[in-house]
């Protein structure tokens, strides 16, 4: 499929003043406003990354209060997507789920109510590939182009600008998109058509969980072994075991400073949407015919842990759980 001409709005200033000079190569075309719409945990700090590297925003969440210190910033905030569509021509989306996704795209007051040709969308959220491909035949039909581009590293990653973006799409549009995701991440991955994003996404968050229960469970045991944590934390990352669950975001309270198991679980990545991943990589297994034994596993586990009042703790939280759970 050739590549289309994207309508951009006039460039009024002189390209000497865009951005900070980081990765992120906004060059003239950062002036033009950038809509970006859900500012949670996530979302929040990728926004502010964008206004650093010099793009105007246009801002929407459902929850005003997330819009506040945007609006107090100086940055424009609406009131639907569609209204961000009418006023910006490339617009990411950072959202919870795949119902949330295609509200705010094909809603009442989505972004197809007032997307304008040649629009770039890029979904950041992490969803159903199937979901994603939808939405892209969707937006094509408007003569704009949707690429879907999750991320990996957390809420210390989005706020330095260090997150990897997965991204699928059509080959021809993925310098557009890197443009601006090189402003918030270290890392921008051409993965294949759309949905390959979301499809690298969820192995990646399958292969997380898994080595945090494996993590949290090698630490319950030393710790009730007699062994000290951060010695036994320390001889693990200088061992096979290591991983990024034991080296970067040790599930242990006082192993680590700066990780949510510091700070009562708050923070970082929720067990909800950790259990909400693993159930897209069981809807994709299933559909693939692939075993995961032990992301089903996993998957149960995350699950328990919501029933069991973990919800809104960050997923390192399986430490506690496994604590708290003698009949293991």
């Amino acid at each position: 499929m050739a590549p289309r001409s994207r309508l951009r709005p006039p460039v009024l200033e002189p390209p000497a003043a865009a951005g900070s000079g980081q990765p992120c190569s906004g060059s003239m075309a950062s002036k033009t406003p950038v809509g970006f719409i859900g500012l949670g945990n996530m979302g929040n700090p990728m926004a502010k990354n964008l206004m650093k590297h010099g793009y105007p925003l246009v801002i929407y969440d459902v929850f005003p209060d997330a819009c506040k210190e945007f609006r107090e910033a100086g940055e424009q905030v609406v009131s639907s997507p569609a209204d961000v569509a009418e006023k910006a021509d490339r617009i990411i989306t950072m959202l919870p789920t795949s119902m949330n996704a295609i509200e705010a795209y094909s809603g009442a007051n989505g972004i197809l109510k007032e997307v304008k040709k040649g629009s770039l969308l890029i979904d950041s959220s992490t969803i159903d590939p199937s979901v994603s491909k939808e939405l892209a035949k969707e937006v094509e039909k408007m003569g704009a182009v949707f690429m879907d581009a999750p991320v990996s590293g957390g809420v210390g990653a989005a706020r330095s600008g260090n997150l990897t973006f997965m991204v699928g799409g059509v080959e021809e549009e993925f310098a557009a998109a890197k443009e601006l995701l090189s402003c918030m991440g270290s890392n921008v991955v051409y993965c294949g058509a759309v949905g390959t994003g979301q499809a690298a996404k969820i192995c990646n968050n399958m292969l997380l969980a898994i080595s945090m229960i494996g993590t949290a469970e090698a630490m319950n045991l030393g710790i009730r072994l007699g062994l000290d944590p951060k010695l036994l934390a320390k001889i693990l990352n200088m061992s096979s075991g290591r991983c990024w669950s034991s080296d970067t975001y040790n599930p242990v309270p006082g192993v680590m400073d700066g990780v949510p198991s510091a700070n009562n679980y708050q923070g970082g990545f929720g067990t909800t949407l950790m259990a909400k991943d693993l159930g897209l990589a069981q809807d994709s297994a299933t559909n693939t015919k692939s075993p995961i034994l032990l992301g089903s596993q996993a998957h149960q586990i995350y699950r328990m842990m919501c029933a069991k009042g973990y919800s809104k703790k960050d997923f390192s939280s399986v430490f506690q759980f496994l604590r708290e759970e003698e009949t293991f």
